[in-house]
């Protein structure tokens, strides 16, 4: 595996010492600024991207960072090589204590999702962690994936990106479609769920960026499932930046993946 890993594991570390320091909502969710990602930066988002910060400064090596927060920011002397960054993944969960959420780190050689090496997204709650490398699989916890599958018929769908607002106006269209919805909290966490064939597609109802998503898409993409964006397709070429932004889907198959698309976008 990547030596991506040993620095993934002690950004892990960091951000558990932040959350012992910043032990409840009312010292995680004040809500400190406007991210560079467009949304409210807690104090726990800023805490977590601080401590990550500071650990990828240490390497002394160069690539340009894209993270949640502060936006882009060139390591040394950059180059073509880019470390995409969400501290934690699922800040509503974080902040008010519930245990799904995660950290998750990308590596690419180059500016976008093809070029994505190494994923990795750890489980802050239930202490899973998720990993892989391109071409050579995807892993939960050192064991490979891919020996149970998503089916090939919705019994679980993954709803992320969620208000009621945006829930209500789009459920009924997976009337007849999906025998189930779940609202987790966490995209990396729903997409890692779909690779292990814990739920059978995943539908982001709100356009997310690719710090989102850069890491755990590798797993999906691994396992040999398939991923679309609706507005901004093809997948393959989406930006590793924080301005290309687009509603997700994930699924068994790229039929399947189309089915939902045009179900939800009727």
């Amino acid at each position: 595996m990547s030596p991506w890993l040993d620095v993934c594991r002690l950004c892990v570390e960091d951000i558990q010492g932040v959350l012992a320091r910043l032990p409840t909502s009312a010292e995680r969710e004040p809500v400190l600024r406007l991210g560079q990602g467009g949304d409210d930066t807690t104090a726990i988002d800023q805490a977590a991207e601080d401590a990550v910060v500071e650990r990828l400064d240490a390497l002394e090596d160069d690539f340009v960072l894209v993270s949640e927060e502060l936006g882009e920011r060139t390591f040394g002397a950059g180059g073509t090589r880019r470390v995409v960054v969400d501290p934690i993944d699922g800040s509503v969960n974080a902040k008010r204590g519930i245990p799904f959420f995660s950290f998750s780190l990308a590596v690419a050689e180059g500016p976008t999702m093809d070029d994505v090496v190494f994923g990795y997204v750890y489980d802050l709650g239930s202490g899973e962690e998720w990993t892989a490398q391109r071409g050579a699989g995807a892993f939960l916890d050192g064991v490979r994936l891919g020996a149970q599958r998503s089916k090939q018929t919705l019994e679980i769908l993954s709803f992320e990106g969620t208000t009621t607002a945006i829930v209500a106006e789009r459920i009924g269209a997976t009337v007849g479609l999906a025998d189930r919805i779940r609202v987790m909290g966490s995209l990396a966490l729903s997409l890692c769920h779909l690779a292990a064939g814990r739920v059978d597609g995943v539908v982001s109802l709100k356009a997310s960026r690719s710090v989102d998503i850069a890491a755990a898409q590798l797993l999906v993409r691994e396992c040999g499932l398939a991923i679309e964006l609706f507005e901004d397709p093809p997948f393959d070429s989406a930006p590793l930046d924080l301005v290309g932004r687009s509603r997700v889907v994930a699924a068994g198959t790229t039929e399947l993946c189309r089915t939902l698309e045009a179900a939800l976008t009727a």
